[in-house]
């Protein structure tokens, strides 16, 4: 039962910094959108697109206990890994806030994941 708790505990925690990534991602998108520069992050938007949808959808996953979701939470983390970079090179405050959470929840993804 010590096992199922703890691993219970992961997947709940996991499942809050997914669903607190996709919003900073859905935040930082229109944050972006309002910047003069914005031609210059269309890669990030759909990045930022791409892993707030990801991390939706392994919340999903998890919570109904899916037999994929070990291995889908090895792509969120991923996909995280790759928005935190993407949102790293611009200097507001916005993409490194987003940036730091989707490094958090890259960690705890791939704590799900092994």
């Amino acid at each position: 039962m010590g096992v199922l708790s703890a691993s219970s505990t992961n997947m709940d925690h996991c499942i809050e910094l997914c669903i607190k990534c996709a919003r900073a991602c859905e935040e930082c998108t229109s944050a972006c959108l309002q910047e003069p520069d914005v031609q210059a992050r269309i890669h990030c938007i759909q990045m930022l697109n791409d892993c707030a949808e990801i991390c939706l959808l392994a919340v999903s996953l998890m919570s109904r206990n899916s037999e994929m979701a070990k291995q889908f939470c090895k792509l969120c983390a991923e996909v995280c890994e790759s928005c935190a970079s993407h949102c790293e090179k611009f200097q507001d405050e916005h993409c490194l806030e987003c940036a730091k959470i989707c490094r958090e929840c890259a960690e705890a993804c791939n704590r799900m994941a092994s």
